[in-house]
């Protein structure tokens, strides 16, 4: 056992990525769905959703009023404290439970873990903030698994319940429907930047403020007010997840460069080119299928595709949207509506300089 101690590890420096950029890219993972074929599955009337439709979570219809949804996520380290990355990785994981309009109620950890080059108590530091969101979100940590592996890893394996009436999916986006993004983007650019020591304090405190901040007002708004479509905004970054969205659903939309919100500092960086290999691959990904205007900054552009980690809920949302910001607001989370669906290609967008 070294004689490294918590306080003296920077995490982020232990992996090439940093929280979701450090996923497999868009189009790797689409070139594994296809390349996997259509895989045997057991019959089951009750399965809603499922590994064909490529939504949020997995969802079982239990009986008339109940339905059962399944997610993981884990990652690298995105920001230094043990503490703050468990905390960020637990609400991430409980995140796609909220995209689909459930509740979680209980929730494995997973870990990967130097053990040999690490402190332990370090890794019980990132369970401990795992734990802490957790049972804020009145979800029991019951368990998981650990291995040992040079990178380490960590997130949760989470359970949770919906009624099978207030599901949310990314296949029921409807032309007309406005588009409210509920968190600011820039987590990929910020991360980056901390891996290289780049990053202010204040800017750090802003990011994990804001991806520790559940995601289960926004669903819970979302769900009270009928809206059916939404996903939440990780590695594909916004325009990523809006494209997955849109194809599901045969449609196009518009997005409003002037009106998506970005975290403290993010821009700066953008600009200064604290760039992850996951947002170049989601800008490479997306050429063909994103139509940029002129007078939309490259430094904007960037933040669009950025590969988000704990991002918000980006909801589909059925005119008139009024009412569902207000109480968005109400509620004291950054919400904005950030573009519309048109009809058009399956999966076109859009990005205009300023809203029409």
């Amino acid at each position: 056992m070294s004689e490294l101690t918590v306080e003296s590890v920077r995490l982020t420096s232990l992996s090439p990525g940093a929280g979701c950029a450090c996923k497999l890219r868009q189009g790797s993972l689409t070139q594994l769905m296809s390349s996997l074929g259509p895989l045997p599955q057991p019959m089951n009337e009750n399965l809603l959703i499922g590994l064909s439709e490529g939504d949020d979570a997995a969802v079982l219809k239990l009986n008339q009023d109940q339905a059962l949804i399944v997610t993981t996520d884990f990652f690298t380290p995105i920001v230094d404290s043990p503490f703050d990355w468990g905390r960020i990785a637990a609400a991430n994981a409980l995140s796609d439970v909220y995209a689909m309009g459930g509740h979680p109620t209980i929730a494995l950890n997973l870990a990967a873990w130097p053990a040999d080059d690490l402190p332990i108590d370090m890794l019980g530091e990132v369970m401990r903030g795992g734990a802490a969101v957790a049972t804020s979100a009145g979800c029991a940590v019951v368990g998981g698994h650990t291995i040992d592996d040079a990178v380490p890893k960590y997130g949760m394996a989470v359970v949770g319940m919906v009624h099978p009436d207030r599901l949310l999916s990314i296949d029921r986006v409807q032309p007309g429907d406005r588009l409210i993004l509920t968190k600011p983007l820039g987590t990929g650019v910020i991360s980056t930047a901390i891996k290289q020591e780049a990053a202010g304090n204040d800017v750090v405190r802003a990011a994990v403020r804001s991806m520790t901040t559940l995601n289960s007002s926004a669903s819970e708004v979302a769900v009270a007010a009928g809206v059916s479509a939404a996903t939440d905004v990780t590695g594909f970054g916004l325009l990523g997840h809006l494209h997955r969205m849109l194809a599901a659903s045969g449609l196009s939309a518009e997005i409003y460069a002037d009106r998506v919100p970005f975290l403290p500092g993010a821009w700066e960086l953008a600009q200064a080119g604290f760039v992850s290999r996951g947002t170049r691959a989601n800008i490479s990904f997306l050429e063909s299928a994103v139509d940029i205007a002129d007078e939309v900054s490259v430094e904007t552009s960037i933040l669009l595709h950025d590969a988000q980690t704990s991002g918000g809920l980006l909801m589909s949302v059925p005119q008139p949207a009024e009412q569902l910001l207000e109480e968005l607001w109400r509620r004291g989370l950054y919400a904005t509506l950030v573009g519309k669906v048109i009809d058009g290609d399956a999966g076109r967008i859009v990005v205009t300089g300023e809203q029409p």
